[in-house]
C-alpha cells in the first residue's frame, strides 16, 4: 500500500481568527483554493462540528482528480483540526494554528494511503510526482488564501 506524510505550514500575514475560519469553513475552498473543486457536507457534525462529514474533488496539477470524505474527529477553537479521511485516500489530516506577531501559522500534517489500484501499481515510479503534485496544491491553496484574505479585508 502507498502510503505518504505530508506536512506543509503556511505562514500568512493575517489574524489567527480570519485564516481559522478560512480553512474551518471548508465549503468556501472552491471559491479560492483553485484545485479544489467542490466541497460538499453530507453530514451534520454536533453542536462542535465533531462528527462532521465532508466530500472532497480535487483536481491535481497532473490532470488527475482525487475523491475523498473528511470526518471531523477533533476541533480545539483556534489551535487544532483533525479528522479521518475515506475514498481515493484513507488516514488522517491536521490542521494546527499559531500566531506569532502578525504572522499566523497554519501547519497542515496528511498521513494518507492511495486507495485507487493505478497509484499502488505505478507508486514505486510516481511517488516523487505525487509528492510533487501535493506541494504545487498546498502552494496554489497557500496563494489563494492569501488573495482570499487581502480581498475580504478591503
Amino acid at each position: 500500500m502507498a502510503r505518504y506524510r505530508f506536512t506543509t505550514t503556511w505562514e500568512i500575514e493575517a489574524p489567527l481568527e480570519d485564516v481559522w475560519n478560512a480553512i474551518f469553513l471548508s465549503l468556501d475552498w472552491p471559491k479560492w483554493w483553485t484545485d479544489v473543486l467542490c466541497v460538499e457536507e453530507l453530514a451534520k457534525g454536533n453542536h462542535h462540528d465533531i462528527g462532521n462529514l465532508r466530500r472532497y474533488v480535487l483536481r491535481s496539477p497532473m490532470i488527475y482528480t482525487l475523491s475523498f470524505d473528511l470526518t471531523l474527529t477533533h476541533r480545539t477553537e483556534y489551535q487544532f483540526l483533525s479528522g479521518t479521511v475515506s475514498g481515493h485516500l484513507s488516514g488522517v489530516g491536521s490542521w494546527a494554528f499559531q500566531q506569532e506577531g502578525s504572522i499566523t501559522k497554519a501547519t497542515c500534517i496528511w498521513q494518507v494511503s492511495t486507495q485507487l489500484k493505478w497509484m499502488h501499481r505505478l507508486y514505486f515510479l510516481l511517488a516523487p510526482i505525487f509528492r510533487y503534485n501535493h506541494k504545487l496544491v498546498m502552494k496554489h491553496g497557500l496563494i489563494g488564501l492569501k488573495n482570499f484574505l487581502v480581498q475580504k479585508n478591503k
